[in-house]
């Protein structure tokens, strides 16, 4: 009779062969043959049923994992001369999975004890469970630079483009990696700087051209004058962190919560779950939970952290980069809810009624352990019926629930009207290469708009419950637009054949009623984009002045303190308020909440505008390759020189001179935003459907120039000399006569 294995003699060998899980290799392992395979089969699923075990595919492995960031340290060669590393923090209880560092070009030489903070990938079929890339060597922060290299006789020169800098950088032979003169690079100092003759750097990335793609956002970044290099102090500071114990925190780890972000997140920052009230003074009524990343915890107030994030103000988005507020250690490792891994957070649980309406709230600075790392495209596919084998376990106690919890602050969401523009969203997909492979519309999933739902409402809930406590906050502020934008905007809806009320307390339901006139109408997009226009701008304040677009009261940034520093500062108040800890506002944090306000609302514009350079010149680079072809769009703008043009396709902003249309001069009309021809009587106007001639592409700016075919599907009506008509009028006459 075949002997089964004890299930401590299992989890030994699943311990002790990372890379041989299969319920084969166990069977194989015990000599376990024929019918007996059926009690392996169940002991293996009662060891998963007790937590000890985690089914990934056909194979069973520790239920703890390596974080996707991890501090390791290099152990030294193995027998074929490959590096390995252990992790210093490896939460398991057998012993710590066998770490293979991958080198790539570029990365320093490492020898045994050296510390190093890498990117981990989970290996199957390895003699090791991981493979590490580096990040870079903890106790080195050596300075980058972005240049042109100058190739000379022995190595070369980096010139920075970078205008405050104010000397050369000398690339010994040997270290340029195969630069070309005039290329754009990316170099690192590799030396002590001397105080006589250039400090030396090596390329560490060639950029090639400086109007090439794989350029583009790093150019922005100076232009803008964003920081994109840590300094030693602070690198020092997060390479010292430990991650936060359980004491004085309230245990959450037998919650289910579980963090739903898009496929390619690297950092999560919110972790959320949902079930049906019990209180039977609620039928029908759920509970939500929201936890937050404890940045507070790591980031304290005056440290060299916490100047380093309020200088940046927050995390900056490119298509190939992120310019964090939080170095790697932080954002990508202790301040980020892995799967799996014990993390301290700031939980909100609120209760809603059946008809989502907030009934109630309360904080608990905690810590959780996330049961999954979801995207929301499995989470809507499980949701619709084709749950893969990571959301089909979690269906009745997760997904379900947390949908159930959505559909009823959806219903709250209608009662409240909250602005409701629609206009498409694109995004950029890269190749390797760092080239536009493609531009498609971003896909919107209940998913997406769930976790919105979710986090709008721990927002109202921190701005609520620190207003009852008193305290000091930040509050995102957008206030109502101007009597002058409102009517500028009603202007527009009359030419358009719809109405906008006048003479009441503008609301937002009274703009919702004017975008439901025209939904599906030719000018659908034409009172989109003016009601977004005649929007005012959000920013901080700790005033609270409301949030007239999402209809709310009460509303701070709570729900992203790895990337806001807002959000820190209402972590910090809430951490003081509840008397958690010496950790929460300070009274300089006080004292210059105003300054601080300020500052991160300017830094915030400087990131849109900074990732909106990217963006055309990504458009413009992509573009370049299709100059002389057609394309459908609508006019977004006009001015006095021309008419603006999105591109249906791509989402790409052109310009049309207005000297290129027809043969005859057009009035400019600024009030109605409209360019009429002088003698054809063709009119131009925001929203109109185009077709327009590729002209010129030019990726160094991101300026597109445009030629106009056809005007709302018919060919383009000029006032040029036809059939015996008379020359076109000059402008100095057009001018003149319009005058008159």
């Amino acid at each position: 009779m075949t002997r089964i294995p004890s299930k401590d003699e299992i989890l030994t060998w699943i311990s002790d062969n990372p890379t041989l899980t299969s319920k084969r290799d166990i069977a194989r392992a015990f000599g376990i043959k024929g019918a007996a395979r059926i009690d392996l089969k169940r002991i293996l699923r009662e060891l998963e049923d007790d937590g000890h075990l985690t089914k990934r595919k056909k194979t069973y492995r520790d239920p703890d994992k390596l974080p996707p960031v991890a501090v390791l340290e290099v152990t030294g060669p193995g027998a074929d001369g490959e590096l390995f590393a252990r992790p210093l923090e490896w939460q398991g209880e057998g012993e710590a999975p066998k770490v293979l560092f991958v080198a790539k070009s570029g990365d320093p030489g490492l020898a045994a004890g050296d510390r190093i903070l890498a990117r981990m990938t989970e290996v199957n079929g390895e003699d090791h469970a991981y493979a590490a890339r580096l990040i870079r060597r903890i106790g080195t922060n050596p300075e980058r630079i972005l240049g042109i290299f100058r190739k000379g006789a022995e190595g070369g020169r980096v010139t920075p483009i970078d205008k405050g800098a104010d000397k050369e950088w000398m690339v010994p032979a040997g270290a340029e990696e195969g630069a070309k003169d005039g290329e754009l690079v990316e170099a690192q100092q590799s030396g002590p700087r001397e105080r006589m003759g250039l400090p030396r750097a090596r390329i560490v990335a060639r950029l090639g051209d400086p109007s090439a793609p794989r350029a583009v956002s790093l150019i922005a970044i100076h232009q803008h004058g964003i920081p994109d290099a840590f300094p030693d102090e602070v690198i020092a500071e997060a390479d010292a962190m430990k991650p936060a114990g359980l004491e004085g925190r309230e245990d959450l780890r037998h919650l289910p919560l579980v963090t739903i972000d898009p496929s390619d997140a690297r950092d999560h920052d919110d972790a959320v779950w949902a079930h049906p009230d019990d209180n039977a003074k609620n039928p029908g009524g759920h509970v939500v939970w929201v936890a937050i990343a404890d940045v507070a915890h790591y980031v304290t107030p005056g440290s060299a952290l916490d100047r380093e994030a309020r200088n940046r103000g927050n995390s900056t988005y490119f298509p190939d980069r992120v310019v964090p507020m939080l170095p790697d250690r932080l954002s990508g490792d202790l301040c980020s809810l892995h799967e799996g891994v014990p993390r301290a957070v700031i939980a909100a649980r609120i209760v809603i009624d059946a008809h989502g309406n907030k009934r109630s709230h309360s904080f608990i600075r905690g810590m959780m352990k996330s049961k999954a790392s979801l995207n929301y495209v499995e989470v809507q596919a499980a949701h619709d019926g084709d749950a893969n084998e990571t959301c089909a376990p979690l269906m009745d106690e997760v997904i379900e629930p947390l949908y159930a919890a959505y559909y009823a602050l959806r219903d709250a969401r209608a009662k409240r009207q909250p602005l409701d523009i629609d206009l498409p969203e694109r995004k950029i997909v890269l190749n390797e290469d760092g080239k536009v492979e493609s531009v498609r519309l971003a896909e919107r999933f209940d998913a997406h708009r769930m976790i919105e739902e979710f986090m709008v409402l721990a927002n109202v809930a921190a701005a609520e419950e620190l207003n009852r406590l008193k305290r000091p906050l930040l509050f995102r502020v957008h206030e109502e637009p101007s009597p002058e934008k409102m009517e500028a905007l009603r202007e527009v809806a009359q030419a358009s054949g719809f109405t906008l009320a006048k003479g009441m307390v503008l609301q937002t339901r009274h703009l919702n009623s004017l975008l439901s006139q025209a939904e599906g109408s030719e000018f659908d997009e034409l009172i989109n984009i003016s009601t977004l226009r005649s929007m005012q701008q959000a920013y901080y304040t700790p005033e609270n002045f409301g949030h007239f677009g999402l209809a709310l009261k009460n509303y701070a940034h709570f729900t992203s303190p790895i990337r806001r520093y807002s959000d820190l500062i209402v972590h910090r108040a809430l951490i003081s308020g509840h008397g958690w800890g010496d950790d929460g506002l300070s009274r300089a944090d006080i004292d210059q909440l105003e300054a601080t306000a300020q500052h991160i609302s300017e830094t915030e514009r400087r990131s849109m505008a900074a990732e909106r350079d990217t963006t055309d010149r990504y458009l413009a680079a992509y573009l370049s390759e299709r100059v002389g072809n057609e394309f459908s769009g609508h006019i977004s703008g006009i001015q006095r020189f021309g008419a603006f043009v999105k591109l249906d396709e791509t989402g790409a902003d052109g310009l049309i001179p207005v000297s290129t249309i027809g043969a005859e001069y057009y009035r400019y009309d600024d009030n109605a935003k409209t360019l009429t021809g002088e003698r054809s009587g063709q009119e131009l106007s925001i929203g109109l459907p185009v077709t327009v001639r590729l002209a010129e592409a030019v990726p160094v700016t991101g300026g597109l120039m445009l030629e106009l075919i056809e005007v709302n599907g018919k060919t383009l009506r000029t006032g040029g000399r036809r059939n015996g008509a008379k020359a076109p009028v000059s402008r100095k006459k057009a001018v003149r006569r319009q005058r008159k």
